[in-house]
């Protein structure tokens, strides 16, 4: 597991928690001290949060810190936003060519589930 991946699963797992609280990214910025933006950034895995601040954030969300880091629950057939980003970031790290292969992947494992179904 990439840097990257941990950075998104804690993401994804934060704002899966604010979203199930009924929280915005602002009320949860208030009640643990940070500007809304910030929250936006650590729940997309753009930020490497200090381990002080996910304490801050667990304590706004009231749960317990451990749960900033068990994965996000699924139901069967929503699309996980995390994995989304994910794939999203590793294809940024490649060429051109690399990309269009991985979009011609993609286009038939879809294709081929559709005509399964």
């Amino acid at each position: 597991m990439t840097e990257q991946d941990i950075l998104l699963r804690v993401g994804a797992r934060i704002r899966e928690l604010r979203k199930d609280k009924g929280l915005t990214q602002e009320a949860l910025g208030e009640k643990g001290g940070f500007h809304f933006s910030y929250i936006g950034q650590i729940e997309r895995g753009e930020k490497n949060v200090a381990l002080l601040n996910l304490a801050k954030i667990a304590e706004a969300l009231e749960v317990d810190i451990s749960q900033l880091f068990t994965q996000p629950h699924q139901d069967n057939g929503e699309r996980s936003k995390a994995d989304i980003q994910e794939i999203n970031y590793m294809l940024s790290q490649q060429n051109a060519q690399k990309v269009a292969m991985a979009k011609n992947v993609v286009k038939e494992i879809l294709s081929y589930q559709e005509n399964k179904e």
